[in-house]
């Protein structure tokens, strides 16, 4: 591969990164875990760039070199001593292995089913069927509380019927900031989707961080026509965001698979 080539891989996966970051953050519930595992896939990739070489594009290599580190280290949530991601773990273990994976990359990521079975070295028909299952088992396996910020009531109406048909409850819907402080201490939600942008010109950001220093750890999924403002990797990020516009299955991925890090009686059984 000439100097010119591997200048012009390098950014192609420099571009494909943050997406890869919010990929293994929603695997593990966490930034600093997700964040750990993309940089062990970069450091594999040094190793041995064959694996994007023979991609059949980068973001796909890129992606697959991921889940060769992933399962060499047995698909781990998050620390053991972390009493959540325990909860979360045993819940975890009950589901058809992989089918998590294959739901993240085809929903939120937006793979298709053939660019999946090159990441996950399976059969389109697997993927599939390891989609399918995902979506049933997830479902079923978590209910709560949800807390939607949206100030667009199209939008926002949409959120609530996708949430509802998934078996949660929806606490309410706020358009500001304000009202979003004040609904969440009504009734404390086990997670909240929230926009970005708010009604007034408020922040949903700084709504949900308002809200998490009264309530402590609460899943969040944001919801953004701009991911690439909060995909930087210069501050906290979210572990679940969802771009505009979006897809039911997208919504539907992501609740079910932030509920597994959320504080319900259900995740602590």
């Amino acid at each position: 591969m000439s100097s010119t080539e591997t200048l012009d891989l390098s950014q192609a996966v420099a571009r494909e990164l943050p997406y890869l970051r919010r990929y293994a953050r929603a695997l593990t519930g966490k930034q600093s875990t997700g964040d750990s595992y993309a940089a062990a896939t970069l450091e594999s990739i040094l190793v041995d760039p064959s694996v994007l070489e023979a991609a059949i594009t980068p973001k796909v290599g890129l992606f697959h070199a991921f889940h060769l580190v992933w399962a060499s280290a047995g698909a781990p949530t998050e620390e053991a001593d972390d009493p959540l991601a325990r909860g979360a773990g045993l819940h975890m273990a009950r589901l058809t292995p992989n089918s998590r994976e294959a739901l993240l990359l085809h929903a939120i990521e937006g793979f298709e089913q053939a660019e999946i079975a090159a990441i996950m070295q399976t059969d389109r028909d697997e993927v599939a069927s390891l989609i399918s299952t995902a979506n049933r088992e997830m479902e079923a396996s978590v209910t709560g509380k949800v807390m939607v910020i949206e100030d667009e009531a199209i939008i926002a109406m949409d959120i609530v019927d996708i949430v509802t048909s998934i078996g949660h409850q929806v606490t309410g819907v706020a358009r500001t900031r304000d009202a979003a402080i004040a609904l969440a201490k009504k009734e404390r939600p086990d997670l909240i989707l929230s926009d970005i942008q708010l009604a007034d010109n408020s922040s949903g950001i700084d709504a949900v961080n308002e809200i998490l220093a009264d309530m402590g750890d609460v899943p969040v999924i944001f919801i953004t026509a701009f991911p690439e403002r909060l995909l930087t990797g210069e501050r906290p990020e979210p572990a679940f965001l969802i771009t505009k516009p979006f897809t039911e299955e997208q919504v539907r991925s992501a609740v079910s698979q932030a509920m597994f890090f959320a504080s319900t009686e259900t995740l602590r059984a």
